[in-house]
């Protein structure tokens, strides 16, 4: 199948998250036409290839981002020119839709070894409540995935999580004029944002340090009179090594604020080197493992092995003028269907 025509009719479809109705009818009806029975709930399109076990997901998402300020021309009007694509989408992720489609339409008729199941889904980029959350339960047993996100096609075994933390320092309230009566709780939450811009969290090897984010702040009554009470919102982006409860005692601990948590549930992820999917998804790609900044469907996953990797660069994503190389897409396609015969081939190998 042509891999470069099929994405430029994903990106000609808008599909802003939650609104992924069409791009899902859209998928459907195609691969029903390749004789391959579809699943759907909701905006969530999923089919499987083979029989048996082992089982291996592979994943990516149907939505968009909103369009930013600064595109040159339409984002869902995509026309391949000098081997690029760009439209909204392109590379965030319906380069790794198509590629997986692509695999899909390469395995088809295929003795895999095994059951593959690839999954469309919706609402990743506005947390996944009603997409890989939602269905996931509907997929059965699984014992290995690949999320599908712009990777450069290196395989991601490490990936941040997310903690938000609701800040407020409490004061006392008084006229300017005689502040010495008073606490001014903006002065507490400066003292507090110092304390955080200055704490040090242990490393990860692939993902390197966290640094906790002020990303909003919030206080004041008038001009004069002294603050009772200022808030403020922390944003930590997470590596595997660091357990999201510990993290929010140690920096209640160290705070005068009072601290909440507003959202742990992007736990970070880790897949060992040494397991098959790993071993199978750095041995079809030929590159080095890395890390990721960027959270995913990956995180719903649960502790099943997963690698994250696709076509594109993570760097293009929620970008003006989105794009990807029709070389990256063809070595994405490529890459999917050696990465699904190495790892059954693999798990085949061990339980022989």
């Amino acid at each position: 199948m042509n891999v470069q025509q099929l994405l430029q009719q994903l990106v000609n479809i808008p599909s802003l998250s939650g609104q992924e109705g069409p791009a899902a009818d859209f998928v459907a009806g195609l691969v029903e036409g390749w004789g391959i029975p579809v699943k759907r709930h909701g905006h969530n399109v999923w089919f499987e290839l083979g029989s048996g076990s082992p089982r291996l997901l592979l994943a990516s998402h149907l939505d968009t981002v909103p369009v930013c300020a600064g595109w040159d021309g339409d984002p869902w009007q995509a026309a391949w020119v000098d081997g690029h694509l760009t439209g909204l989408g392109a590379n965030d992720a319906k380069g790794c839709v198509a590629a997986l489609l692509a695999t899909a339409h390469a395995l088809k008729d295929a003795e895999l070894g095994g059951t593959a199941i690839f999954a469309l889904t919706a609402e990743e980029e506005t947390g996944g409540v009603n997409g890989m959350g939602k269905v996931l339960s509907h997929f059965g047993p699984l014992d290995a995935a690949l999320v599908g996100e712009p990777t450069s096609l290196h395989p991601c075994i490490a990936q941040r999580g997310m903690l938000l933390l609701d800040c407020t320092a409490k004061g006392e309230s008084g006229h300017v004029a005689h502040a010495a009566l008073a606490e001014n709780a903006i002065h507490k939450a400066s003292r507090d944002i110092a304390r955080l811009s200055a704490m040090a969290f242990e490393p990860h090897d692939l993902l390197g340090v966290t640094k906790a984010q002020v990303t909003q702040v919030q206080g004041g009554l008038r001009t004069n009179q002294v603050p009772d009470a200022c808030a403020f919102t922390v944003d930590l982006r997470t590596t595997p090594n660091l357990d999201h409860a510990q993290l929010a005692a140690q920096i209640a601990a160290s705070l005068e604020s009072e601290v909440k948590v507003r959202s742990a549930r992007y736990v970070p992820k880790a897949t060992a080197a040494t397991s098959p999917i790993a071993q199978a998804a750095r041995a079809a790609s030929g590159k080095a493992f890395v890390g990721s900044a960027t959270t995913s469907d990956w995180a719903f996953l649960g502790d099943l092995p997963a690698v994250k990797i696709g076509p594109g660069d993570t760097h293009r994503s929620h970008r003006p003028n989105e794009f990807i190389l029709a070389s990256e897409l063809e070595a994405g396609a490529a890459y999917y269907t050696q990465a699904v015969q190495r790892y059954f081939a693999r798990v085949g190998a061990v339980h022989v």
